[in-house]
């Protein structure tokens, strides 16, 4: 077993739920649902166990009684100039009901295994899932903050978005960013669901592709964001340790870690829907995902957006092995240096650091 940090809300034995999520209805590229199958065929379970967890893996959730509505939303104009507003900022919108009702599943599910006790990682899939594993987390723990790593800032509004893609704008779904469902039978009405994440409580790391309505929204609610920028000027440490100091203050809150990989550079990993130059290396990356493991407070991961349709075979190898380092590394990849070292031979990756 590894010698890690005492985790101040899980009860012994230390336990991990592996949710498979192979979902891409927030977003129009395939294949991003099977980045799920992809990890665990790498041997995540083996490799979490070996860290010194028991792990609870019950096979990918295949959403089987969920189907997806028809595409489009018919609206027709009533000659109210807000409600036609509204309705064409919905219509918009690729295909809500469908996610709207997997996310429900999925934030069900993540409550459950945390009621539980157990830590619950979620593989997706695409981004739009956070909506349902922060909900679900902010069930079981109301005083949860989020840590959201990405290159992207994912709270376009309704009314902001221009493609419609919900993987862009779950945070504005969690925020209350929306305007309220006009009608207990609007699209809008089948979010209500999810939970309320204050805005004090969301902080981002790895920013640099944020839409010019995202920086606004960004700006009018006082969001705190770390981008690029900061990380080349302060280093990845201080930045880590600065959203930290601003999210969780006082180090007593759960923390919920929200990770895409299209946060880290393409060099490192290639195969994700929206590659972005310029982004964390494969160190920084990792360093975020050790740090808050030795906070002890982290009580939910989301790993999204590996997407074995990308690329090809060697990077799509590339990109599903640093996935599962990431995971490792936030569930505390340690022990001994010797133990480090052989792991990392195993998993063909850099060791982790102590």
């Amino acid at each position: 077993m590894s010698s890690t940090p005492s985790n101040k809300f899980l009860p012994s034995p230390k336990t991990v739920a592996i949710l498979g999520c192979p979902f891409s209805g927030g977003q129009p590229k395939l294949g991003v649902d099977k980045g799920p199958i992809h990890l665990v065929q790498a041997g995540l379970i083996n490799q979490v166990e070996e860290l010194g967890w028991r792990v609870v893996f019950d096979g990918h959730h295949q959403f089987e009684d969920i189907s997806p509505p028809p595409n489009g939303i018919q609206v027709n104009a009533t000659g109210d100039a807000a409600i036609d507003t509204l309705n064409a900022s919905i219509a918009k919108l690729r295909s809500p009901l469908f996610v709207a009702q997997v996310c429900e599943s999925v934030a069900s599910a993540v409550q459950a295994h945390a009621e539980m006790g157990h830590l619950p990682v979620t593989l997706g899939g695409d981004h739009s899932l956070a909506m349902g594993t922060i909900s679900g987390t902010l069930r079981a723990y109301d005083q949860a903050c989020v840590i959201w790593i990405d290159a992207h800032a994912d709270i376009n509004t309704i009314h902001s978005t221009d493609s419609g893609n919900i993987h862009g704008m779950p945070l504005s779904f969690l925020l209350k960013l929306n305007p309220p469902a006009p009608s207990p039978d609007s699209v809008l009405a089948k979010f209500d669901w999810v939970a309320h994440l204050p805005a004090e409580r969301l902080v981002y790391i790895g920013l640099r592709d944020v839409d010019k309505g995202e920086k606004e929204i960004l700006k009018k609610h006082g969001i705190k964001a770390f981008s690029m920028h900061e990380v080349d000027r302060y280093g990845i440490g201080k930045v880590v340790e600065m959203a930290l100091d601003y999210v969780n203050p006082q180090r007593d809150r759960p923390i919920h870690l929200s990770f895409d990989v299209d946060a880290l550079d393409p060099s490192v990993a290639p195969s994700t829907g929206t590659p972005v130059r310029g982004g964390l290396t494969f160190r920084e990356g990792h360093y975020i995902c050790e740090a808050i493991h030795e906070t002890g407070l982290l009580v939910a991961l989301d790993l999204m957006e590996v997407n074995p349709a990308l690329a090809d075979a060697e990077s799509v190898r590339q990109t599903v092995t640093v996935g599962c380092s990431l995971v490792r590394s936030a569930l505390g990849c340690g022990g001994s240096a010797k133990k480090r070292v052989r792991q990392a031979r195993a998993y063909h990756v850099p060791h982790c650091s102590t």
